[in-house]
């Protein structure tokens, strides 16, 4: 629990609104990684960042330049956070990989070398909810995340028993009606061609959007 406890107070000194650890041994077979490299990395520490409501306050129907601005600057700070916790954790002589925020790896299938949120729920941040997000009881689906695998041994944290239980802001807000009642039920397909009319209309020079971010605010909004 020692190291936990620096671990958790060093990235709340930083700016993480939220901190967890799980044991990623389970769903390494998911990673776009190599296997040499994982066999010793047994953890994963998660880390969230807060999306201001003020910029998505400016959110109607589409993302603004507001938001593309303030949804990159939040990868950035993430992956600075990533890397000076890193640099701790080697400095202790610990192994640590810290993984970017938001980069995709396999295009077709719109992946990453691995899901942040499914890292964050198994440590305990949140659910994944009918928006396809990480939903903090908290903060709800406005906060971004990043992820260090390292071998310091850490105590884990354990997942949540929470879902979205009658709340269905999220389906009605969808542009593309991607979010469906059931949370598998998320039409993946379907949301990406949204992002890239957004893209081909100019709103934003990336594929993201921010309604259904908007429609979840947790108990801050």
């Amino acid at each position: 629990m020692k190291n936990y406890g620096e671990l958790r107070k060093l990235a709340q000194n930083m700016g993480a609104c939220l901190f967890g650890v799980a044991d990623v041994n389970s769903i390494k077979d998911e990673f776009l990684l190599p296997s040499s490299l994982l066999k010793h990395l047994p953890k994963g520490i998660s880390l969230a960042a807060p999306v201001s409501g003020e910029v998505l306050d400016d959110i109607q129907d589409r993302p603004t330049p507001l938001y593309y601005h303030h949804y990159r600057q939040l990868n950035f700070f993430l992956d600075r956070m990533a890397l000076k916790l890193s640099l701790f954790l080697q400095r202790q002589g610990c192994r640590a990989l810290p993984i970017p925020a938001s980069q995709i790896i396999d295009w077709q299938e719109q992946r990453g070398h691995l899901s942040h949120k499914k890292i964050a729920q198994k440590a305990g941040l949140g659910w994944i909810g009918r928006n396809n997000l990480l939903v903090n009881p908290r903060f709800g689906a406005r906060i971004r995340l990043v992820t260090i695998l390292t071998n310091m041994p850490l105590w884990c944290d354990e997942p949540i028993g929470h879902d979205c239980g009658n709340c269905r802001e999220c389906i009605s807000s969808c542009p593309a009606q991607a979010i469906k009642e059931s949370p598998g039920g998320f039409d993946h397909p379907g949301c990406f061609e949204q992002l890239r009319l957004f893209q081909k209309k100019g709103y934003a020079a990336q594929h993201i959007c921010g309604i259904c971010v908007k429609a979840c605010p947790g108990k801050t909004g």
